[in-house]
């Protein structure tokens, strides 16, 4: 452990996708059980950063544990 692992400037950038894209997902739900039917198209399409990011982070960790 004298060297520390360098940290992938990805995954924190993955996470903050994955959370923005719960964020989304949550505000769909609650706007949709107030009573609202016509939701705009980018909160729509901000529930794709959910998936986006997991892919993105899985696709850095293997990546970054691949170079070990």
């Amino acid at each position: 452990m004298a060297t520390s692992a360098r940290r992938s400037a990805i995954l924190p950038v993955s996470v903050a996708m994955f959370a923005l894209g719960l964020v989304a997902i949550i505000a769909i739900f609650t706007l949709f059980a107030v009573g609202y039917q016509d939701l705009p198209v980018w909160l729509n399409l901000a529930t794709l950063l959910c998936p986006v990011g997991l892919v993105v982070g899985v696709i850095a960790t293997v990546l970054r544990n691949r170079r070990r």
